[in-house]
């Protein structure tokens, strides 16, 4: 394990979530293994690649998450990996399930985290799953109402708080400080990254290795897990090369974004970040430096896209595709189309756009999207349904 930040080495523990030297990100390198093959790994989902995963588990704590649809798109050279067909509707779970392991494994008794909406949900579930207490902390009506709706379901305790996400992280983050007796799920906590990135695992297994792989960008841990992932294909010898990684952030919430741009070593966080895709209305990153890390590696970028091309990448991905999702998960295909126009991304490339979370986590988002409603009398069905008939057959 090796801090980011100042360059502190430690054995690999399970305890260690933060730099005891500076407070600083962890990472977990993976020694190579030798004539490593996919083909040798059994079983499904997340778990099927323990081998991978470093750690000690003797009881996992798992509801069936990964294995998630790998969807070619209608138009383009394009794939979709459906996050959203996770056991609670997002990429969350992955990750949850090997942090709640841990917790577990560690004799912890009582689990937290500050959340947008997914990782509580994520949190929540695992939490119940495993038998311990939940307690996620929620910027007060800042959290769309499917996702604070499963927090309730699973028993979470729900902490609502004044001011953004940024405000609930530091809440976390101070308690696993000074306590130590609570185990903390949100991302800054390198193990849950592990989990994350069997996404790439995955990806490799149907395709390859893409020459792109588009992620919305929040917290920046998915994005970094996901490089990480492919890299270490790379180290196992099972590959020869990584995917360019491209962030897609909000154009209201995009610190990260700007920073590429300016050709910033570090970004210039905002207090007040707004986007109608409430998953990745992050102001603060705390995972800048991985996801800084993910992309200039791999040769890639973080661009930003309007709220405008959400929503109509959301409609896309629906009325074209057959794929619900969530205003964020719609950013990096909206992300891709900004690019493909841009010629950023070339029509040839083959590319993959995580899409992060279901259509269901944010109901009031599909509301707003436009669509033929008729209020008619019971004798006037059959008159609608001939109408519809003869629209369709001169189409």
């Amino acid at each position: 394990m090796r801090c980011l930040n100042c360059g502190y080495e430690a054995e690999l523990d399970q305890r260690l979530l933060i730099c005891p030297r500076c407070g600083g990100l962890m990472e977990i390198e993976v020694e190579p293994l030798k004539a490593f093959s996919p083909s040798e790994l059994k079983g499904r989902g997340v778990w099927r690649y323990k081998q991978l995963i470093p750690g000690n588990y003797p009881e996992l704590v798992t509801l069936g998450e990964g294995n998630t649809p790998l969807v070619r798109a209608r138009e383009f050279n394009l794939y979709f990996k459906v996050e959203g067909s996770n056991p609670t509707g997002s990429f969350k779970d992955r990750g949850m399930t090997v942090a709640v392991s841990s917790a577990l494994n560690l004799g912890y008794r009582i689990v937290t985290a500050a959340s947008t909406g997914n990782t509580s949900a994520s949190a929540a579930a695992y939490g119940a799953r495993a038998g311990l207490k939940t307690m996620v902390i929620l910027p007060k009506e800042k959290v769309a109402l499917g996702k604070l709706a499963q927090a309730i379901l699973f028993g979470a305790t729900v902490v609502e708080v004044e001011g953004n996400f940024d405000v609930a992280l530091q809440a976390v983050m101070k308690t696993y400080m000074s306590s130590g007796l609570v185990y903390p799920l949100n991302s800054f906590n390198p193990w849950r990254l592990e989990g994350q990135k069997t996404i790439a695992f995955e990806i490799f297994e149907e395709i390859g290795v893409p020459d792109t792989v588009l992620v919305p960008v929040g917290n920046a841990g998915n994005i970094y897990a996901i490089w990480k992932g492919f890299h270490e294909l790379r180290e196992h010898g099972v590959t020869e090369s990584v995917p360019r990684m491209i962030g897609v952030q909000a154009e209201g919430a995009s610190p990260l974004a700007k920073a590429m741009i300016k050709r910033e070593e570090v970004p210039v966080f905002t207090d007040n970040p707004e986007t109608i895709a409430t998953a990745i209305r992050i102001g603060k990153p705390v995972n800048w430096k991985k996801a800084f890390k993910a992309v200039k590696e791999s040769g890639g970028t973080i661009t930003t896209v309007t709220d405008d091309e959400i929503l109509n990448a959301q409609r896309a991905l629906a009325r074209i595709n057959g794929l619900g999702v969530e205003p964020a998960s719609a950013a990096s295909y909206a992300g891709y189309l900004k690019l493909l126009q841009a010629r950023i991304i070339d029509k040839g490339e083959t590319s993959v756009a995580i899409l992060t979370g279901h259509a269901l986590k944010d109901p009031s988002s599909m509301m707003l999207a436009q669509s033929v409603r008729i209020s008619v009398k019971p004798e006037e069905i059959q008159k609608v349904i001939e109408g519809e008939i003869r629209s369709g057959n001169s189409s």
